[in-house]
């Protein structure tokens, strides 16, 4: 599993990357907010442990959320868990609210930490899974429904086009598999404008 920790506290990063070392196969730590883009470009990253607060003169946590948001509008995206020194009630409800799997105040305790980062993971996992199948049954569903308003020259079409594919696009062996000759083959192809 990949654990990315972004954190401007390098004391912080190098704790929390000796911490999770142990335990997960890949960690980075950055003090960067703005590599999160390059860093999750590959969708390789199972969680984020983000800072919310990168500018000692702004300690609300907007820029822990605007990160947040932009982790969570990517097509997969990986587990985020917050991580502040200044949080309050309201905040972290906001987060959460937000896609924030969960948020964690510093200090912090290294076992529960270890064990929240696992949690959003697999509940994470299971909400892509989850989304992932709610995807496919709808592509499935219209697919059908295009199908099921196919007139009998698109079917017939359709289905020579899927043939020749099979054949990977040897006329012969595909107006075999038909049952009609080449140049009748040919000639429907030419006709559809497939040729």
């Amino acid at each position: 599993m990949k654990i990315l920790v972004i954190d401007d506290n390098p004391a912080i990063r190098t704790s929390l990357k000796l911490l999770l070392s142990k335990r997960f196969s890949q960690v980075a730590a950055v003090g960067d907010p703005k590599l999160i883009p390059a860093l999750l470009k590959d969708n390789d990253t199972d969680a984020v442990l983000l800072d919310m607060n990168f500018d000692n003169m702004q300690l609300d946590g907007s820029e822990g959320i605007f990160w947040l948001s932009y982790i969570k509008e990517r097509a997969c995206p990986p587990a985020v868990l917050l991580i502040t020194a200044f949080g309050n009630v309201d905040l972290a409800v906001n987060s959460m609210k937000l896609g924030a799997d969960d948020f964690i105040m510093k200090p912090w305790d290294n076992d529960t930490l270890v064990e929240k980062i696992n949690n959003a993971i697999s509940e994470n996992r299971k909400r892509l899974s989850e989304i992932e199948s709610v995807n496919n049954a709808r592509e499935i569903t219209e697919k059908e429904t295009l199908k099921n308003n196919m007139t009998l020259d698109e079917i017939k079409i359709d289905h020579i086009r899927r043939i020749i594919d099979l054949c990977d696009g040897n006329l012969s062996a595909a107006s075999a598999r038909l049952g009609i000759n080449r140049q009748t083959l040919y000639n429907i192809l030419k006709r559809s404008e497939l040729l």
